[in-house]
């Protein structure tokens, strides 16, 4: 079935003042890495002055070290999958009855990543103070630090900006596959070599007390612990899993498992090679059923490979976990718009039902490429759909699409599940119209 989006004219969009805090700039993930960035220049003006971190006697090497862990410790337990789910239950459980300005702020919860980022990038800056002040103490102040300390902090250092400079969005973006394996590999050789860093540290600082004594005196040992538990943790739930691949076409499959039956709008990532590569996709429980369904299209060499060579088994880790559109509970009613390959994480919420929902899908020959069966449960899940064949109609002004269908189904909120370009002008163009708007913002 098709629509028009010819005869749509849109308002005009508010005044600039009016929607600078929609502004991708002023985002919630932004004002999140700013929040973390105030906390830790206001920590350095006080060792600066009040403090005296740093004087000619010496440098307080235990404060900057716990300024290290602190800033690790949250950009590393804000991703843990428990900890997002926590986020966005909590961030759920507002009632509809609420104004909706709180409401649509609530609903930028999965913007958590500024935490991540904004740590991260704070303890590779404390931890270059702090490399820097140990070199200093070596070798131009009162010493008390020895070579092997500095040997283990200078190599710590250069991964953690390895790391760093791989996430960069234009590298990641690029090299996807190289970010994520750098991400893993040198995580877990940086996680390594800041224990080896952290005994050596304790001993040169208190070189006649037991080390056990220190260490469980330590709030840095026990939030490393902390960190090591948290990164452990999805690996040792790591489990291969059998997996039953049904063709809808060429470009893509439906792949069901019976393992567990997750929640809608959730996630899980699954991989043929658990050290190596992971992808993460929507889960599609279906109400009264047992296991999931994924839908899997082509996207590149990873489910080319699977979609020309279905596996029989793969690996998954970890808990399932939840994603940008488990926030629609927050809303009386949402405009879902998807594209391609994007339904899939719509269609649990359609079959879930939780809230009213008007759904517009627009992707080339939706039945030849996704099979009558699916489309078919769409049109049962909602009969007033809007599906527009692309390889008809030609490609839709989601933009004006979205926007009528706000206004005559009443709804309060837009939900895109899209590719990068689209969703962000999705987002963009209904905040400027004063409608909150959601979509995922590719930060990890």
């Amino acid at each position: 079935m098709n629509g028009t989006d010819s005869t749509i004219v849109l308002p005009a969009r508010r005044a600039l003042w009016r929607r600078l805090g929609t502004l991708p700039m002023f985002s919630h993930y932004n004002r999140l890495v700013l929040l973390v960035f105030a906390g830790n220049i206001a920590a350095l003006v006080y060792g600066l002055n009040i403090g005296r971190w740093w004087s000619t006697s010496g440098v307080a090497l235990q404060t900057l070290s716990g300024l290290v862990v602190a800033n690790l410790s949250m950009a590393i337990l804000i991703r843990q999958q428990y900890v997002i789910n926590g986020l966005f239950w909590l961030a759920t459980r507002a009632p509809t009855s609420w104004p909706l300005a709180i409401r649509r702020s609530l609903a930028k919860v999965y913007h958590f990543g500024g935490l991540h980022s904004g740590g991260a990038m704070a303890a590779i800056v404390w931890f270059a103070l702090l490399f820097g002040s140990m070199v200093w103490l070596k070798f131009e102040g009162p010493g008390g630090v020895s070579l092997t300390l500095i040997g283990l902090s200078g190599g710590l250092l250069v991964l953690l900006l390895l790391v760093a400079i791989m996430a960069l969005p234009i590298i990641r973006a690029r090299f996807h596959n190289a970010f994520e394996r750098t991400h893993r590999f040198a995580g877990w050789a940086a996680l390594a070599m800041f224990w080896a860093m952290t005994l050596v540290f304790v001993r040169e600082q208190h070189p006649t007390a037991a080390l056990t004594d220190v260490l469980l005196r330590s709030a840095s040992f026990w939030m490393l612990l902390l960190v090591t538990f948290s990164i452990t943790l999805p690996w040792l739930r790591l489990r291969q899993v059998p997996v039953s691949v049904v063709p809808l076409s060429s470009h893509a499959v439906i792949a069901r498992f019976d393992h567990h039956t997750p929640f809608a709008g959730s996630a899980t990532a699954i991989s043929r090679n658990p050290l190596w590569e992971w992808h993460s996709f929507a889960n599609i429980p279906a109400p009264g059923e047992e296991g999931f369904r994924l839908i899997i299209s082509r996207a590149g060499d990873w489910t080319g490979d699977f979609i020309e060579q279905a596996p029989t088994h793969v690996w998954v880790k970890g808990i399932t976990t939840a994603g940008v559109a488990h926030i629609e509970t927050l809303f009386k009613a949402v405009v879902y718009i998807a594209t391609g390959s994007g339904i899939g994480p719509v269609l649990p919420h359609l079959l879930a039902k939780q809230i009213p929902i008007r759904l517009i899908w627009s992707t080339r020959s939706p039945r030849a490429t996704y099979g009558d069966a699916l489309v078919d449960e769409i049109l049962a899940a909602q009969p007033d759909a809007l599906i527009w064949d692309t390889d008809v109609s030609g490609k839709p002004d989601l933009v004006k699409l979205a926007y009528c269908a706000v206004q005559s189904f009443g709804a309060e909120a837009v939900i895109c599940i899209s590719n990068q370009t689209l969703t962000e002008r999705v987002v963009e163009e209904m905040e400027a119209r004063g409608i909150p708007a959601y979509g995922a913002i590719w930060d990890s």
